[in-house]
């Protein structure tokens, strides 16, 4: 039987038990919790890098929101407000779909 020990969603264990099997658990302290969601956005982001089908990429990328929308959460904020604040970034600073690659910045 396979050890996960690693943060997953809320109705895992349920489904787990529907399917027969007995998943073995425990509430995170929020130490704990904040430093699990961190590793949980590595692993996502490098299941979005490695996935080479667009259907895989999207689900990565939902998958990487909902540990955003917990991290911002834990930050006392919304999406809402991140997105304010990236929107405020892109008026200021532009977003970065004119792919523009900086290579180098010399004195004058």
């Amino acid at each position: 039987m396979p050890t996960h020990n690693k943060l997953t969603r809320n109705k895992i264990p349920q489904i787990i038990k529907n399917n027969g099997k007995t998943p073995t658990t425990r509430i995170l302290p929020k130490e704990d919790y904040i430093k699990e969601l961190c590793k949980k956005t590595q692993e996502e982001l490098t299941e979005y890098l490695e996935a080479t089908k667009k259907e895989h990429r999207l689900e990565e990328l939902s998958d990487l929101l909902e540990l955003i929308n917990a991290l911002a959460e834990h930050e006392g904020t919304t999406l809402e407000e991140i997105n304010n604040i990236r929107k405020k970034k892109a008026e200021e600073r532009g977003g970065f779909s004119d792919r523009v690659f900086l290579i180098k910045v010399t004195d004058n």
